[in-house]
């Protein structure tokens, strides 16, 4: 495997999604997971928007029927649902609690990309990954327990293993659209089928001028802005971006590193607490990267 644009998108995003996770712990529970979740898809798509008129133009390419629906529902799972039961994980447990569970998704993306997508990882590359995992359970592992409720620690990890699964099951589906189709509008469509599916839950709930109340009081936008922007814009073109150009599960096992950036901006812009098993896991991860990208 050689250096090259799938490798970096993969990385930059894992960075970039560190970053916005920060912010959004920053921005603390100003607003609940679901209200978060609808306003950084929102923000999405309204950057995306813009950016595809320059780079692809407004004409929708020629995506079949199925095309159409599958983009849609990968939007649906991994968007609306997968970030929503996330954020709502990462405030019952934590950041390196949740990190932890997040080390699920290259595992999910490798066994459904290896079932549905013909792939698998060979030689040296399972190397990498087994030492990109190791890194990084060495770095949000063994976390003072107290700190949590055992309720919501069980009801965090429930969101979080589903959450990334979702996740896994949405990039898996839309893989051959990526390469096949225009990225920005796989992109813009899969924030269609995320944003509408909130929209449409909202509306049977009733609940469309609660959350629109919500956005109308004072909130810490100084977090949430940036935050969502890196989250669903800069961040999510980059992890689609990394899986159109290299294979589902070498993309997946590269945003890994993502949970080992959080742990050091969490010690670098929070103030939490870094020691050297921290540092010996962040070390290794970085190992098990190169390893990845030379190979």
């Amino acid at each position: 495997m050689s250096i090259g644009w799938g490798e970096f998108f993969a990385l930059a995003s894992a960075f970039s999604w560190a970053w916005a996770i920060i912010l959004f712990r920053k921005a603390g529970d100003s607003l609940p997971p679901f209200e978060l979740n609808l306003f950084k898809n929102l923000l999405g798509f309204s950057l995306v928007l813009p950016t595809l008129a320059i780079v692809e133009g407004y004409q929708l390419p020629a995506f079949s029927l199925e095309e159409l629906g599958i983009t849609l529902l990968s939007g649906f799972l991994g968007i609306a649902v997968a970030d929503t039961w996330y954020l709502r994980a990462l405030g019952l447990m934590g950041a390196s609690r949740t990190g932890i569970v997040a080390s699920l998704l290259s595992p999910f993306v490798v066994m459904l990309s290896i079932l549905f997508l013909g792939e698998s990882l060979r030689g040296w590359q399972i190397v990498g990954f087994a030492l990109v995992m190791g890194g990084i359970l060495l770095v949000t592992w063994r976390q003072k327990r107290r700190e949590v409720d055992a309720e919501q620690l069980k009801q965090g990890v429930l969101y979080g293993v589903g959450a990334v699964f979702l996740m896994a099951i949405g990039v898996v589906m839309v893989k051959v659209i990526l390469e096949e189709r225009p990225f920005l509008w796989a992109t813009e469509l899969r924030l269609v089928g995320g944003i509408a599916g909130m929209v449409i839950y909202l509306s049977l709930r009733g609940r469309l001028a609660t959350v629109w109340n919500r956005f109308r009081q004072p909130l810490p936008w100084r977090h949430i802005l940036p935050a969502s922007v890196l989250g669903a814009y800069l961040s999510m073109m980059m992890w689609l971006a990394g899986y159109k150009f290299i294979s589902a599960s070498e993309a997946s096992v590269l945003n890994e590193t993502a949970n080992a950036w959080i742990v050091l901006l969490a010690w670098l812009v929070l103030g939490e607490s870094i020691g050297y098993r921290k540092v010996a896991g962040l070390l290794l991860t970085s190992v098990g990267v190169i390893i990845m990208l030379l190979v």
